[in-house]
Parts: structure tokens; C-alpha cells; sequence
């Protein structure tokens, strides 16, 4: 069986064997043993509570409890850009007419822009290939949303996930082709690097201040403004289901989209309610029932130190849910706990 939990010091090993397999592009998930072994550090404070929220990096692993194996990894930062500079490009347009030539053109610019410091963040979402198969991709990414969900005041009112861009089957960027080589002067997988591992001051030194006009662009670059990578196109849509959007920010380097929505109006805070473990005969009587045409629920337990989420077939009614005795010692959890959850689709006809 899947269980998202908060991660541990001792899953390090396994999360760099992960990281290995990422490829470039995702700056929050790179194969550096020491840059793994800090966060993994600051993760585990963050659960702990030994850190300040806005310094807090809740990084969560899905472990296959058959085999012990890391299937994969996701995160939520709880402020970006506090401690170090966080950039983006916004989407931006500027208007040039003259009266006596009676011409007007509308000019779409890409401005740098620090406008999305101190937001919460998606990050570091990855499922290994080998669990890229049925509700596993939803049971990762939309568990952020639940935990959240539980614990909101802990982040901020903003929140923002940051997609990987397009780049072609070699792994070239086109966008940075067309831009960003030109004032860095190093490959795309260098510069990847070093905004991994938090040197960016070079991007203040090295980039324009004033607004790029994106006509001025090779082609292929233009076309590629906001457009993720092919094996994010899945997880931006995912997203997009929890409340999240498109609102004119792209990364710097590979101009994918970064989506945005306000805590307090996403999904899970919405639908998401909580319930009380019933007792054996309860699940009895669950088990007797037709679950046929039962919807995936996501149920977490509602503790911080520890926080773990399955997937499950529970109905809960009358604000009780019946959970299997496996269930609930994925959760450790009891008869009597409170739990959280949530249904893993989107209703088909959320009024009625």
C-alpha cells in the first residue's frame, strides 16, 4: 500500500537516488548529498515546529509499505524569497501609437519582477516512473492541498508553484537559448545549478532591468512563454483542478508557467472536512455495503509531527468514517481519532 508521510532524517540515501533520476530543470530537487542532507534537516525542524513557519520547508515522501521503496516526493516551502532573491518574469505589455503617423502597436514585455517574495510554495513534485500508474500521481500532488487544509495558518494567504518549462527531447531550452544565454554565457544545466543551490545574485548582476520586448525573440522562444515541460503537463493540470492558475509569471531561465491561487479559495479548503474513526462495527458494516461506485478519498491524520495520507474507498456519513484496521495503522490512527478528508476528484456536479 502508498502512504504520503512527512519525511525523516534516515530517508536521505533513498531521496538522492530520487533526485538523481529528475533530470535539469527542477531547481528544488537536485542530486548534491549536502544540499539534501540541509534540507532534509530543515524539513524535519519544520514538522517539529523548532523553526519559524516562514522559514519551513515541509518536504513528504510516498513510501510502498510492501517493499520499503520511495515512490516519490513533494513539498511545500512556507515563504520563498525571504532569505534570497526570488525572480520571475511577468507578462507584461506596452502600447507605442502616434496621432500623425495614425499608427498603434500593443508590445508584449517580460519585466523581472520580484513580485511573488514571500509566498508559500509547490515544489519538488516527482513520482518515479515505475508508479506512474492509476490515482498515484493525484495521491502525491493533491496531498499538499490537504495538508494545508489541516494546518492553515501556517502558510501564507498566496500560493504559488513554479512548473518546469518546455524543453526539447535533447534537453535544450529554447527560451534561455533565445535569452538568457546571451547575458549568462554558460549552458542551461550550469545555471540550473547554481540557482539550486542558491547562488543567485548573478541574475541581479547579469540580467536587464529594463522591460525585454518579447517580439525581439527568436521564435521558438516566444512559442515556448508559459508552457511547461512535457512530463509536467499532467501536474500543472492537477493543479489547476485544486483552484490554482495562470496569472502572466514565468521562471527567468525556462519561461515555464508559475500558477498561482489564494489559500483561503482552494479546493481542499473548501471541501475537505473532518471525521471521526468509527469503531469495528462500523467497518462491519462498510464492508457489507456496495462500494462499487464509492469515490477515491484522500484521509489524513491531523497531526503535525507526523502527518500521513492514504488514498481509501470510506464514505464518510454523519461525520464518522469507517477505516480497515491496515488503514488506520497507515495513519496511526484508532478507533475515535479525528481524521481529514477529502474526495480525490473533483465532483462532476459540485451544486447539486
Amino acid at each position: 500500500m502508498l502512504v504520503v508521510r512527512a519525511i525523516k532524517a534516515d530517508d536521505l540515501d533513498a531521496l538522492y537516488v530520487m533526485a538523481s533520476q529528475v533530470g535539469s530543470g527542477m531547481t528544488t530537487l537536485k542530486p548534491d548529498m549536502k544540499m539534501m542532507g540541509d534540507r532534509v534537516a530543515i524539513a524535519v525542524a519544520s514538522f517539529a515546529e523548532t523553526i519559524a513557519p516562514e522559514k519551513r520547508d515541509y518536504m513528504f515522501v510516498m513510501e510502498d509499505t510492501d517493499t520499503g521503496r520511495m515512490a516519490g516526493v513533494c513539498a511545500i516551502k512556507g515563504a520563498v524569497g525571504l532569505e534570497e532573491p526570488f525572480y520571475n518574469y511577468r507578462i507584461g505589455t506596452l502600447v507605442h501609437s502616434s496621432r500623425e503617423l495614425d499608427v498603434f502597436t500593443r508590445m508584449e514585455t517580460l519585466y523581472l519582477s520580484n513580485d511573488l517574495t514571500g509566498s508559500t510554495e509547490l515544489c519538488s513534485l516527482f513520482l518515479h516512473p515505475d508508479y506512474r500508474k492509476g490515482n498515484n500521481g493525484k495521491l502525491l500532488s493533491k496531498s499538499r492541498f490537504l495538508f494545508i487544509a489541516q494546518f492553515p495558518h501556517l502558510f501564507t494567504e498566496k500560493l504559488i508553484a513554479e512548473m518546469r518549462g518546455f524543453q526539447e527531447e535533447d534537453g535544450r531550452s529554447p527560451f534561455y537559448e533565445g535569452l538568457g544565454r546571451h547575458f549568462f554565457k554558460m549552458d542551461f544545466d550550469h545555471v540550473d545549478d547554481l540557482t539550486a543551490l542558491g547562488k543567485k545574485s548573478f541574475i541581479a548582476e547579469l540580467m536587464p532591468r529594463q522591460p525585454l520586448y518579447v517580439a525581439y525573440l527568436p521564435a521558438d522562444a516566444q512559442e515556448v512563454i508559459g508552457k511547461v515541460h512535457v512530463s509536467t503537463a499532467p501536474a500543472r493540470r492537477l493543479l489547476e483542478q485544486e483552484g490554482m492558475h495562470f496569472e502572466g509569471y514565468v521562471d527567468i531561465f525556462d519561461a515555464g508557467p508559475v500558477l498561482q491561487a489564494r489559500v483561503s479559495e482552494l479546493r481542499a479548503m473548501r471541501d475537505s472536512t473532518l471525521a471521526t474513526i468509527g469503531a469495528h462495527d462500523d467497518w462491519d458494516d462498510a464492508c457489507s455495503a456496495d462500494t462499487s461506485n464509492a469515490e477515491p478519498l484522500l484521509v489524513s491524520n491531523t497531526v503535525l509531527s507526523d502527518f500521513r495520507m492514504i488514498l481509501s474507498q470510506a464514505n464518510p456519513v454523519g461525520g464518522i468514517t469507517a477505516l480497515s484496521e491496515a488503514e488506520q495503522q497507515l495513519l496511526r490512527c484508532q478507533t475515535g481519532d479525528t481524521v481529514r478528508t477529502l474526495p480525490l476528484n473533483l465532483r462532476k456536479n459540485p451544486h447539486v
